[in-house]
């Protein structure tokens, strides 16, 4: 690879996901054990529940279909809070009341990249979902969340009123499915290969070295 030209990561998640939640902030610490290295990260929509409607659904009702009931997924939660913990984030599981389709989640972000914004927008609506609990059903929050990064309240509020991009995100996360990916956060570094799961930033950081000095060349 050209040392001119920057490393591209293309981050396969979801903003509901916690594992993406974390994975996202441990990319980051990955980007700082390497900052010679010019970097391009793209993040790219994947529902990682497809079924919730898009007026979403209540917690219970996820958490009852999903694992059977709310009680058997505290011991999940337990631990996804302390991984969280231990980058600095805050998973509050008790505060989330609903489950959203993040169509229009990902509909800001894929806008918020217009603005060189997209990281920060899929933070915003992470630390609402994980760590205020907020509803990310709700066209308010998504508009306030919207223009807390930059974008213009009356633009966002007219787009998330219309069918703008909606096939463009179903498709994307579609073609990420049909490509073989089942588990998210996945990072796929330069085209080249794919790293699935939360790794550490230690790990990421051996990955973006491989593929800027050129010794990448297989799937992992």
């Amino acid at each position: 690879m050209s040392q001119n030209q920057p490393v591209r990561i293309d981050v396969v998640s979801d903003v509901v996901c916690p594992w993406c939640f974390i994975g996202k902030h441990r990319l980051e610490a990955a980007l700082a054990l390497k900052p010679d290295i010019a970097v391009e990260v793209h993040y790219r929509p994947y529902f990682l529940n497809d079924w919730i409607p898009r007026e979403g659904i209540s917690r219970e009702q996820y958490l009852t279909t999903k694992f059977g009931s709310p009680e058997r997924y505290k011991d999940i939660a337990k631990r996804v809070t302390a991984a969280a913990a231990e980058e600095g984030l805050v998973y509050d599981a008790a505060k989330i009341k609903s489950q959203p389709n993040t169509l229009d989640c990902h509909r800001l972000i894929r806008w918020a990249g217009g603005i060189g914004k997209s990281p920060e927008m899929k933070q915003r609506l992470m630390d609402l979902y994980f760590t205020e609990g907020a509803d990310l059903t709700s066209r308010a929050v998504l508009i306030e969340a919207a223009v807390d990064v930059g974008l213009d309240r009356d633009d966002i509020t007219a787009a998330l009123a219309s069918d703008q991009d909606v096939d463009v995100i179903e498709q994307e996360s579609q073609e990420a499915k049909q490509a073989g990916i089942e588990g998210v956060p996945c990072f796929i570094f330069a085209g080249k290969f794919a790293v699935s799961g939360a790794q550490s930033p230690e790990y990421l950081a051996q990955a973006i070295e491989r593929i800027a000095s050129g010794t990448a060349d297989a799937a992992e």
